[in-house]
C-alpha cells in the first residue's frame, strides 16, 4: 500500500493507524501547493481533488477520505482492535464519531488555514473551533477513549486534529481533559513513530 501524506495534515491519522495495525506501506509526501508528489508525479492523477490522504491499495485502487481509509485499515487488521466488529452498535457509534470529525470539526478549521480569509471569518471560525473543543473536553472528562471502551481509529483521528488549535493561536490549557487525553495518546509507540517520520518531533 502507498499512503499519500502532507506532514501534520489529517493524513497523519491513517499514517498512525497503519503503524498501529502493523501494516506494510510506503508513506509518500505531497506538496499541496503544487499538487506534486515527492517523486515528481502529478498527485491529481491519484486524487483529482488534490487532497490528502489518499491510500493506493496493492490492487491499484485508491481510497480517499479519512473515515473510509481508517475503517479500511482497521478491517484489514482486526487483530489490532482499532474498530468494533461490523454490524454492532459500537461500530455505528464509531462511525458517528468519525463522521463528526471528518465534517463538522474539520470544516471549522478550514478558514483558519486558508490564506486570505477575512478577520471576521477567522473570528467566527475560532469561535466554532472553541465551541467544539469545549464539548469534546466535557465529553472526554473522566474517559480514556473517544468512541467506546477501547482505543480506536477515532482516537487517532481526534488526536491528530487536537494538534491543530495551537497552530492557529488557540490556547489548549482551557481544555484540561483534552490535554490529558492527548498526553496519553502521544505515549503510544506507533504515534511517536509516525510523528517522527513526518518530522513533527
Amino acid at each position: 500500500m502507498k499512503l499519500f501524506i502532507s506532514p501534520g495534515a489529517c493524513s497523519l491519522a491513517p499514517h498512525i493507524a497503519l503503524r498501529e495495525a502493523g501494516a506494510t506501506f510506503d508513506a509518500v509526501k505531497v506538496d499541496l501547493a503544487t499538487r506534486k508528489v515527492e517523486t515528481g508525479e502529478d498527485f491529481l492523477a491519484v486524487n483529482p481533488s488534490g487532497k490528502v490522504p489518499a491510500l493506493t491499495l496493492d490492487s491499484g485502487e485508491t481510497l480517499t477520505e479519512n473515515p473510509a481509509i481508517l475503517l479500511y485499515i482497521a478491517d484489514q487488521k482486526p487483530e489490532a482492535g482499532l474498530a468494533p466488529r461490523d454490524g454492532t452498535m459500537d461500530r455505528y457509534r464509531l462511525l458517528s464519531r468519525l463522521s463528526f470529525l471528518g465534517s463538522e470539526f474539520h470544516k471549522a478549521f478550514v478558514p483558519l488555514f486558508t490564506p486570505g480569509t477575512s478577520d471576521e471569518a477567522k473570528a467566527a471560525a475560532t469561535t466554532a473551533v472553541k465551541n467544539h473543543l469545549a464539548a469534546l473536553d466535557k465529553d472526554l472528562a473522566g474517559k480514556e477513549h473517544y468512541a467506546g471502551a477501547g482505543f480506536s481509529v477515532a482516537d487517532i483521528y481526534l488526536f491528530v486534529m487536537l494538534g491543530w488549535p495551537a497552530h492557529v493561536g488557540i490556547d489548549m490549557s482551557a481544555y484540561p481533559a483534552l490535554g490529558a487525553y492527548c498526553g496519553r495518546i502521544a505515549q503510544r509507540p506507533a504515534v511517536g513513530a509516525a510523528l517522527q517520520a513526518e518530522g513533527l518531533i
